[in-house]
């Protein structure tokens, strides 16, 4: 189906049939401005669909640049049948998703220089990416450590509640997380949030399974430009959660911009907010951050 956002002069092509290495279909939208300088995939953080991130997607499209949205297996639109007993992994969504994602925007967006804005665990990845050298400029959006210390204590219990309380009640009885109990997002197969969680609990978050189930990967020849944009108010991607991400792209051209809600204008910004309408301010850094990226040679 195609649409047009007359507004803003975007095409989009809603429902991309997006195919994976190991056969499963993902659900995309496209976005195609007039005239596009970049092409940008957007990859969600945990629980986000597709759509939470349209209006910046078209948004985006309208400043010159393709777009591609999508959703992770087991998320939304790219949900297929029961979740209970799925055997989807939390790094599904970086080796076989985003790689096949890329790929996917790379035939739509022909000659164009390949960027990446990431919310969230859309940013961990990128290291699980056999492809990951073709993306040239990132743009992280409230990314972090998932380590519930390095997070405000203030938070702790309702971490402990989501990972122990709502968390184990939903697996037991569902065997899978539901959207329900204070759990607002899409629901979750049951293996990434028992990833999620264990790896919340280690101080080096997933760092020590880099040698073990995280094999093969390519973090060390992550070597591209990445600008991390981090929020005073939000409780989960802290300067000092930060602190996991500048260590696992140690190679990388890595700098940080830390933005109060005042500084764009709005109350609030927190872990999501970033794309919600209003932040236009925040798009306007991104779209000027990303649309220097050029060809690689």
């Amino acid at each position: 189906m195609n649409a047009l956002a007359s507004d803003l002069a975007v095409i989009v092509k809603e429902n991309q049939r997006i195919e994976t290495s190991d056969g499963v279909t993902l659900a995309g939208d496209l976005f195609v401005g007039r005239d596009p300088r970049i092409a940008v995939m957007i990859s969600a953080g945990t629980g986000f669909p597709r759509g939470f991130y349209r209006s910046f997607a078209e948004w985006l499209a309208g400043q010159g640049a393709i777009v591609l949205t999508y959703d992770y297996r087991g998320i939304a639109d790219s949900r297929q049948g029961s979740l209970a007993g799925s055997e989807i992994e939390y790094w599904d969504w970086g080796r076989l998703d985003q790689t096949a994602v890329l790929d996917h925007l790379a035939e739509a967006a022909p000659g164009l220089p390949l960027t990446h804005v990431a919310h969230s665990v859309g940013g961990h990845f990128l290291g699980l990416m056999p492809n990951q050298d073709r993306i040239v400029r990132h743009a992280f959006v409230a990314i972090g450590s998932g380590y519930w210390g390095a997070h405000p204590p203030k938070r702790w219990p309702l971490e402990w509640y989501f990972w122990w309380g709502m968390g184990g009640y939903s697996l037991a009885r569902w065997g899978y997380i539901r959207s329900a109990g204070g759990w607002t997002g899409e629901p979750l197969p049951p293996r990434v949030f028992r990833t999620w969680r264990r790896w919340a609990h280690r101080k080096d978050y997933f760092l020590g399974d880099l040698d073990g189930d995280l094999q093969p990967h390519h973090y060390e020849e992550v070597t591209s430009s990445i600008r991390s944009w981090l929020f005073t108010d939000d409780g989960i991607a802290t300067p000092k959660a930060a602190e996991f991400i500048r260590k696992l792209y140690a190679n990388a051209d890595y700098s940080e911009v830390l933005r109060s809600p005042e500084d764009v204008g709005v109350k609030r910004i927190d872990h999501e907010a970033a794309f919600r309408t209003g932040r236009e301010a925040l798009w306007k850094e991104w779209w000027q951050w990303l649309s220097q990226a050029q060809e690689p040679a």
